[in-house]
């Protein structure tokens, strides 16, 4: 239930579509799986393949892309695959396929700071929308299909530094890790 009104069962008929967006990329893959973020009259989204936006929420015009490159060699089990950005003041946040945090300058898409995670080449990956909590950018890896640990990062927002690791997992040899029955 919405307490707006502005949309009434008399009037939906007349609502029309005002512009069309399309993140069809020429790649194989699973297609957009983010969730766009409004504000400041813009719309950002992430897509496959490294690929993000900043859109005009008016008009539709592209204001603004970026595209990761991604190096040879990684393994990654279901496709290139980003579940959007997270964001903090004037920057936006995303994580990669290749398991590094990347924050972008709101207005113009500009890499301002790049955090390695892990390694991509052993099936470590990021595919989740980054959480932020305060000044930390919170993300954990994917990659559960491969001999990987399971991890939580947090990274100052302004500087890109890893400020804490939870391994959800337990090496060999520490508290859970023995076999059970």
């Amino acid at each position: 239930h919405s307490p707006l009104s502005q949309i009434t069962p008399a009037n939906v008929g007349n609502l029309k579509e005002q512009w069309v967006f399309d993140s069809t990329l020429p790649v194989a893959g699973r297609g957009t799986e983010a969730t766009p973020l409004f504000f400041g009259g813009r719309l950002y989204l992430t897509g496959q393949a490294g690929h993000a936006w900043a859109i005009d929420a008016t008009t539709g015009k592209v204001l603004w892309t970026y595209r990761r490159e991604y190096p040879s060699g990684m393994v990654n089990c279901c496709g290139a695959i980003n579940r959007g950005f997270g964001v903090l003041g004037d920057t936006l946040y995303m994580g990669t396929i290749d398991a590094r945090v990347v924050a972008l300058n709101v207005n113009d898409g500009t890499v301002r700071w790049e955090s390695p995670v892990a390694d991509g080449s052993k099936g470590y990956s990021i595919t989740m929308a980054p959480l932020v909590v305060k000044d930390k950018i919170i993300v954990g890896v994917s990659g559960s299909e491969y001999p990987t640990r399971g991890f939580i990062d947090a990274y100052d927002a302004r500087t890109g530094d890893r400020a804490w690791r939870f391994y959800t997992l337990p090496a060999p040899g520490e508290p859970g890790s023995e076999k059970r029955p």
